[in-house]
């Protein structure tokens, strides 16, 4: 699905391109058409960004929908991922490159440095955006409803 949408819009910022530069004669070209152009081919890999990210934050949820369908049990799975998440200590060997392939943050619940777990903070909208993870509490709101 990103694939195909990401491509969609390369194709589009593709054709604008080639269409503002093709026309034989000078006056039919339109300086806005290869500006319209020029901009899809410069969003095109962070809207791909985007979509693949909305994707992983939908995965979380339909994976913790199947385990809560499969062990019967979404309180249990609530729970657990209440305690990964209140686990503060940050691991010995840390690295960046892999850090999204873990439950909650491998670098410790206090990034800022505040004395407050960055897990019972507010999130922007914006900075949603940016999330491989939905926040853990909106995965534990959801398997508890």
């Amino acid at each position: 699905v990103v694939v195909i949408l990401v491509g969609a819009i390369a194709l589009v910022s593709d054709i604008l391109v080639r269409a503002s530069f093709s026309s034989g004669e000078k006056e039919g070209r339109h300086p806005a058409i290869l500006i319209l152009g020029l901009v899809f081919l410069m969003l095109s890999p962070l809207i791909a960004t985007f979509i693949q990210l909305a994707i992983s934050r939908k995965r979380e949820f339909m994976a913790d929908a199947t385990g809560a369908l499969i062990t019967r049990y979404p309180e249990g799975l609530a729970s657990a991922l209440e305690k990964i998440s209140d686990y503060h200590a940050p691991m010995v060997k840390a690295n960046k490159a892999t850090a999204h392939l873990f439950f909650s943050s491998p670098f410790g619940g206090d990034h800022d440095g505040d004395g407050v777990s960055d897990r019972h903070q507010k999130t922007s909208w914006f900075a949603k955006l940016f999330l491989t993870h939905p926040p853990v509490e909106e995965r534990i709101k959801a398997l508890r409803g």
